[in-house]
């Protein structure tokens, strides 16, 4: 199991530190991390996404149903309550807020949770895997964008309408990242799977989307310090130790399998992820802040995840 987390979380570290690297000796300039952010967000995460839901068959999108469910759950759970706790006591802004609470509540399932997940389930740990990234792209991703959006609204000195809070849920719920997930989840329950020629046309380019979103963040947090203040070491806690025993509850209260739950709760482990860090360069945020809870709670989360591991999987 010691060996599933180093083989998981040291590729994780080398990629960001290539990514600083190389924008730390200027090998790749700061002009070219909006077309990275667009290659990641925009092509080879949606089409991962896509790939990995709609390839799964009925019967197994229909098992990982209580999954879906209590994945989503922690996530939204984590997310509510972050964003309420720096709204509060922080002073800022929603679209910051928002972002950061994205960075907490969803994990790097694509770059960390899929190697553990394969190390210690095997070939069938990709759909728990593809259904939870699902969960976290449809449920968090879009209510995320939906605040950015109004919140940019507001700073053209424009009061936010309902037509404008309809504009800016159409035009969360049509991001690639939120569309691809949907859809695959669609013709998987549809019995409807892309054929192999389709499936390996999604995946060539889907392969790519962990590798350069982790580049682009070494590549992002080469151009800022690192900080470590009360947000980020918060920020770290909720990310490694509440996120899991957050999921323990969830899991107790649904009632989920005992399979399901060790997956769910698991899952739960992995560090932030960086879908804020990258909607951070989108929308023009504070992607420093973001980038500093990613970093310290990837590196915190090689002693919890050992420990959940053992603790879950120990025979």
């Amino acid at each position: 199991m010691s060996n599933a987390i180093v083989m998981a979380l040291v590729p994780v570290f080398f990629v960001l530190l290539l990514g600083f690297a190389a924008g730390r000796f200027r090998i790749v300039d700061g002009y070219h991390v909006d077309g990275l952010n667009a290659l990641v967000m925009d092509f080879a995460l949606p089409a991962s996404l896509f790939a990995a839901t709609a390839s799964a068959s009925r019967s197994q999108m229909i098992e990982q149903a209580p999954l879906f469910l209590a994945f989503g759950l922690t996530m939204l759970l984590l997310y509510v309550a972050w964003y309420w706790l720096v709204r509060s006591f922080s002073g800022v802004s929603r679209s910051n807020a928002s972002l950061q609470a994205l960075t907490i509540g969803f994990p790097n399932l694509a770059g960390v949770g899929l190697p553990v997940l394969s190390a210690i389930l095997g070939p069938g740990g990709t759909v728990p895997v593809a259904v939870a990234l699902a969960s976290g792209s449809i449920l968090i991703s879009p209510l995320t964008l939906i605040m950015v959006e109004m919140n940019a609204s507001k700073a053209h000195g424009a009061e936010v309408s309902g037509r404008q809070v309809l504009t800016a849920v159409r035009r969360a719920l049509t991001k690639p990242v939120v569309l691809a997930p949907a859809l695959g989840i669609l013709l998987s329950l549809s019995d409807l799977n892309p054929d192999a020629l389709a499936h390996a046309c999604l995946a060539l380019i889907g392969n790519a989307a962990a590798g350069v979103a982790l580049f682009l963040t070494g590549l992002i947090r080469s151009a800022q310090s690192f900080r470590l203040d009360w947000k980020v070491v918060a920020a770290t806690a909720a990310s490694d130790l509440i996120r899991p025993l957050l999921a323990v509850v969830v899991v107790y209260v649904l009632r989920i399998a005992p399979d399901t739950a060790k997956t769910t709760i698991l899952l739960a482990a992995v560090p932030s992820g960086f879908f804020g860090i990258l909607f951070a360069v989108n929308y023009r945020l504070d992607s420093a802040t973001v980038g500093s809870m990613v970093i310290a709670s990837t590196g915190f989360s090689i002693v919890t995840m050992a420990i959940a591991i053992a603790v879950l999987f120990s025979h």
